[in-house]
């Protein structure tokens, strides 16, 4: 397990329970009331961590090394039934994106995300989760496949942003990603939308556009990153913690905001100290606004979705 700068109080007690256990085995003397004690007091320390969080602090988790990524929620709330599909039928099969048929409890889902790699030569491979144009044309054609056979869909958003190259601009990087949002807004399917890790600027609006969109706990939902931010109005990157701030990107600020739907609760100390229950937890959920989007009307479910993003970002001055 690797741990953030801010996480070194769990360091030490996640070591200390290690010595203890090791001890325990060791000499054959029960250390069960001291390794309780020890993990009580983890507990707690996590739960101070939690209610005191910065913002820039939250963007740490959602880029936490350890943190389950999209393919490793697919194949665990599916049990490993999923069918995964490639390809835009123009360019070629973007890795960075991927997407296919799974099972939620005897019904069939159409899964979309974006997939970081677990190392370096899979991160190189993912792109770092940066899709390129036929990234968003393969969703484009799986939304479309998923609508033609009536099929929910769900997506998992876990992006830095769409791929920046010269090479994606000449393919229409933006002209893929705004034919999304298009496309998305009239999908007759229930569409559910879900922010796993970072969600950054169009990158993420390409798969975002849904009747339901969720913030899982510890993760983060901008126009732009707190480095780039930072970058672009202080010319440094020293500022990304005032950036955070700034930004409101945090789950509760987006909700408060009413730019999101929900916050989906993590496991104490985030989603990579316990991926088993962050998968139950999500695939309970995903369950739960499926069977209320699926009692809506298809029209009715579309005008709803229009009307919510239209409502965004309109104020009035009194």
């Amino acid at each position: 397990m690797e741990y953030l700068d801010f996480e070194a109080p769990i360091r030490e007690l996640d070591e200390q329970i290690a010595k203890a256990e090791a001890l325990e085995l060791e000499t054959g003397v029960s250390m069960v009331q001291s390794i309780e004690e020890l993990r009580s007091k983890r507990d707690a320390t996590f739960h101070d961590l939690a209610s005191s969080l910065t913002p820039w602090q939250r963007v740490q988790l959602s880029r936490h090394p350890n943190r389950p990524y999209t393919l490793a929620y697919i194949e665990s709330m599916t049990g490993g039934q999923f069918t995964e599909l490639h390809g835009d039928r123009q360019v070629k099969d973007d890795k960075a994106m991927v997407g296919g048929w799974g099972w939620l409890d005897g019904e069939s889902f159409m899964f979309i995300g974006q997939q970081k790699g677990v190392n370096t030569k899979m991160r190189q491979l993912r792109n770092f989760g940066m899709a390129n144009p036929e990234g968003y044309r393969k969703a484009l054609r799986l939304f479309k496949q998923a609508e033609k056979f009536g099929r929910p869909i769900v997506t998992l958003i876990d992006t830095p942003g769409a791929f920046p190259g010269l090479e994606a601009e000449e393919r229409g990087q933006g002209e893929a990603i705004a034919r999304n949002i298009m496309e998305m807004t009239r999908l007759k399917v229930p569409v559910i939308c879900i922010i796993i890790g970072e969600g950054a600027s169009g990158g993420a609006l390409g798969i975002g556009v849904g009747d339901r969109v969720l913030m899982l706990e510890n993760t983060w939902y901008s126009v732009i990153s707190p480095e780039s931010c930072s970058s672009i109005l202080w010319r440094s990157w020293d500022y990304k913690t005032t950036a955070a701030e700034a930004l409101k990107l945090t789950a509760p600020d987006m909700l408060a905001n009413k730019l999101i739907d929900g916050i989906v609760p993590e496991p104490l100390g985030g989603a990579h100290r316990d991926p088993e229950a962050m998968f139950e937890t999500l695939k309970y959920e995903i369950l739960k606004q499926y069977r209320a989007l699926q009692a809506l009307d298809p029209q009715e479910r579309i005008a709803l979705r229009m009307d919510k993003f239209s409502a965004m970002g309109v104020y009035e001055t009194a």
